[in-house]
């Protein structure tokens, strides 16, 4: 069986530390995954038994100041490209696809709009949206509206909110798990109570608070904020996945970036919640593969 490698780090041109792990066939197709927020590199070993089947190679990293990458004052969304580009060519990628899920989501449409040209495809699932999209927070968990919103316009709001869940990660990041859980909808608290993914959650929440809060409240605001770009310059091709139970990022997010994007394929799950990325991961893993994304 091939073995994932997790505690890989690049030097970035200006210096920075980028952490990242790689999980599947390390021959196979490649293409670079955001994790969501909070969240670190080592979401992607839920992908890695069935990307080693597919024939796909994942390179999940770490974004600034979560698990081993360097914090950086003042980044943008629209760094993150940069970043990823720089990271292809430590690694020797020329072309490859990214995967945003959840917090991540914005992150990879920023590199269908920056980097197109070393793009094969960008893919979304359950990818945050715009707040300010029509009926964004309808069904929302007030936590995320409430937290998204106002640490958008109040960072030490942020702050303080992503200081108290990284003291709470720290004393039990299992109940954190389970807090989380119980927030969510019905279908991603039945995912959640599956062992290996328990288990795998909590590592990689306290992974994400591993430096501290800084990484995790920066995202808050950027997130609730314009990200720099709108989704009709987003020029690679892109497809979208969506649970219609999900309470965390909601439907119409995903419907309105996938009116508003050019070259959008989506997808609409009903039963499913903000998770579905678990159940569906081999299908998801077929967009890694080179040439025009599946139908």
């Amino acid at each position: 069986m091939i073995q994932p490698r997790i505690d890989g780090a690049l030097s970035l041109g200006d210096g920075r530390t980028l952490g990242y792990a790689e999980y599947g066939d390390p021959d196979g197709d490649p293409g670079f995954y955001f994790h969501g927020h909070p969240g670190s590199r080592l979401e992607a070993q839920l992908a890695h038994e069935a990307a080693v089947e597919k024939g796909t190679r994942i390179i999940a990293l770490d974004r600034p100041g979560y698990g081993i990458s360097d914090f950086q004052r003042g980044r943008r969304i629209l760094d993150w490209p940069t970043d990823v580009a720089g990271a292809a060519d430590k690694l020797g990628i020329q072309e490859f696809s990214v995967l945003g899920a959840s917090g991540g989501g914005p992150y990879a449409l920023a590199c269908g709009y920056a980097i197109p040209k070393r793009l094969t495809k960008v893919g979304v699932v359950s990818g945050v949206g715009s707040y300010s999209a029509p009926h964004a927070t309808d069904g929302m968990r007030w936590q995320n509206r409430v937290g998204f919103q106002l640490g958008a316009r109040l960072p030490f709001l942020a702050r303080l909110i992503m200081w108290s869940m990284a003291r709470q990660v720290r004393r039990s990041p299992e109940r954190v798990v389970e807090a989380v859980a119980q927030a969510m909808s019905g279908a991603d608290a039945e995912t959640v109570r599956r062992p290996e993914v328990r288990r795998v959650l909590a590592g990689v929440i306290s992974e994400a608070f591993r430096q501290g809060h800084r990484g995790a409240a920066l995202d808050v605001v950027l997130l609730g904020r314009p990200w720099g770009f709108e989704l009709s310059e987003v020029a690679a091709p892109v497809f979208l996945w969506q649970g219609e139970l999900d309470v965390l990022v909601t439907p119409a997010m995903a419907r309105h970036q996938a009116e508003h994007i050019p070259d959008c394929r989506s997808r609409f799950f009903a039963g499913e919640g903000h998770l579905l990325v678990i159940a569906h991961m081999a299908e998801i893993l077929v967009e890694f593969r080179r040439g025009p994304a599946a139908g």
